[in-house]
């Protein structure tokens, strides 16, 4: 089972969501290093990912799917404005949180937004 580390950032009731070429939207996050702490793995997707330092982090919650454990982090950020997609990432965008259901994403991404989204 593969465990992924999952960031959300959220400012002013809109959502950080990342998308890698002809892929769906998801947020920021990916694969746990070898020996890396989850919280650790986390900071560094969301800054390989769009360019965002993380000024502080909670951890909200696990989801797990069929092949993937989601260790669900908010991270705080203090330059939301400069975020830029870097690397594999296509793009990147703040996005209206209760209009996220009108996206293409998948069925772990919004499971998670809206558990989030019940914590508001």
């Amino acid at each position: 089972m593969k465990v992924r580390a999952t960031v959300i950032c959220e400012q002013d009731r809109h959502i950080l969501l990342v998308r890698k070429p002809r892929s769906r939207w998801m947020l920021p996050g990916g694969k746990v290093e070898r020996g890396e702490a989850i919280a650790d793995a986390a900071a560094r997707e969301l800054q390989e990912e769009t360019g965002l330092g993380v000024d502080g982090m909670l951890y909200l919650m696990e989801l797990q799917t069929a092949s993937t454990r989601h260790h669900v982090y908010e991270a705080s950020v203090a330059n939301a404005d400069e975020a830029r997609p870097q690397n594999e990432i296509f793009d990147c965008m703040w996005y209206p949180l209760d209009a996220v259901q009108n996206l293409d994403t998948s069925d772990a991404t919004l499971r998670i937004i809206k558990a989030f989204q019940r914590r508001l």
